[in-house]
């Protein structure tokens, strides 16, 4: 931490009001597991997903957008609206596809303003990252405003790229694409034993991510997102039912309730609200979701 002496007390008030645009005193890291179903997550033994709860606030029924497409339900976590109000309507969005379009009072062919961008504009010395599997989640992205970006190979390489991060950046944001639980629900299907596997290995994998925060000695400082995109039926996801819309949504940190279950409703879109509550950013008003502010201890 930087300390600015000053002789004059003017300078000291004047030092104090612009130190909160470009000073971050909090840290968010999201783990965002593909096709990991709420319904499913509740079968399997996933004791750093427990802890996490036990030390946060948590539902395994917030609401996936419909329709229940990666694209849709990634863009509406980053950039806080449903795909009526974004136009990421599903797996077939491309940029192309916004020419012409205004967002936000933004200009003609930017995408809508996600949490990265808000974030970029509102403290612009934060350190920005993002670790994602599946390759088709960066073009949802500001990807402008992120430091760095890299897209991985598989779950362990995302992991170990996350955890390398952590000590090398230590980011004030950074957000993690897992693909690996969504693969299992396709290859395999959705409630079958590998599926069940995969979700054990995604509590895994946060566990390590765990133990590189509290080796670095961020652990303390920093606010934890567990979520998904979708769940899923049978090979595949899309649709209206309860396993493809109900999605795991804990959060953990300093500043959140422990051991509170979550009553309620926790959208998909609420996920970039709350991330910018936590660095108190003023949200865009094009925006639709709120920041699950009972989740927090003030």
């Amino acid at each position: 931490m930087s300390v600015i002496y000053s002789h004059s007390m003017k300078h000291i008030i004047l030092i104090a009001i612009l130190l909160p645009s470009f000073c971050i005193s909090q840290r968010v890291i999201v783990l965002g597991f593909d096709g990991m179903g709420g319904q499913a997550l509740k079968k399997v033994h996933t004791p750093n997903f427990d802890s996490l709860r036990a030390n946060g606030a948590y539902t395994y029924k917030a609401e996936a957008v419909i329709p229940t497409s990666s694209s849709s339900n990634w863009a509406a976590m980053i950039n806080g609206a449903p795909p009526r109000v974004n136009t990421v309507h599903s797996n077939n969005w491309e940029r192309t596809k916004i020419t012409g379009k205004k967002f936000c009072g933004q200009k003609e062919g930017e995408i809508f303003p996600t949490i990265f961008k808000v974030l970029r504009e509102q403290k612009l010395k934060a350190k920005i990252a993002c670790v994602h599997h599946w390759e088709g989640f960066a073009r949802l992205a500001n990807t402008e405003a992120i430091d760095t970006i890299i897209n991985t190979k598989d779950a362990f390489a995302t992991c170990e790229t996350t955890c390398e991060l952590i000590e090398k950046m230590q980011p004030d944001f950074l957000f993690v694409h897992f693909d690996h639980v969504d693969h299992a629900g396709h290859e395999y299907g959705h409630f079958t034993p590998q599926y069940y596997r995969s979700i054990e290995v995604a509590d895994s994998l946060t566990g390590l991510v765990i133990n590189q925060l509290k080796k670095t000695g961020l652990y303390e400082s920093t606010t934890i997102i567990v979520t998904a995109d979708h769940g899923g039926i049978r090979k595949g996801h899309g649709g209206l039912t309860r396993k493809e819309i109900e999605i795991p949504w804990i959060i953990a940190g300093p500043a959140i309730n422990k051991n509170q279950r979550l009553k309620m409703r926790v959208r998909q879109y609420d996920t970039a609200p709350t991330i910018a509550h936590v660095f108190k950013l003023a949200m865009p008003e094009c925006w639709k979701g709120k920041p699950v502010k009972t989740a927090f201890l003030e």
